[in-house]
């Protein structure tokens, strides 16, 4: 049988807003290292941009900031994520 998974609704919005919605059998492990996975994709994808010019080096400290507020599930603890049943 496997295991019950009960997400909090906030952590469930937050996932939603970058496309993930994870059923009651999917770990949170998993949907934390998607997660990370869209996230370093998005940073790759800033410093491309930043390269060819897309907008000035001084901005791009400010873009990263803003990016990673975008996370902010990154940096609670993956067992924060769910609720004991």
């Amino acid at each position: 049988m496997d295991p019950c998974y009960n997400y909090h609704e906030p952590v469930l919005g937050q996932l939603a807003r970058h496309g993930l919605r994870p059923t009651a059998t999917t770990a949170p492990a998993f949907v934390r290292e998607a997660l990370a996975d869209l996230y370093l994709y998005e940073i790759r994808r800033l410093r491309i941009r930043l390269r060819s010019g897309a907008f000035p080096k001084q901005e791009y400290a400010s873009r990263v900031e803003t990016l990673r507020s975008a996370y902010p599930l990154l940096s609670l603890p993956v067992e924060l994520w769910t609720v004991e049943t």
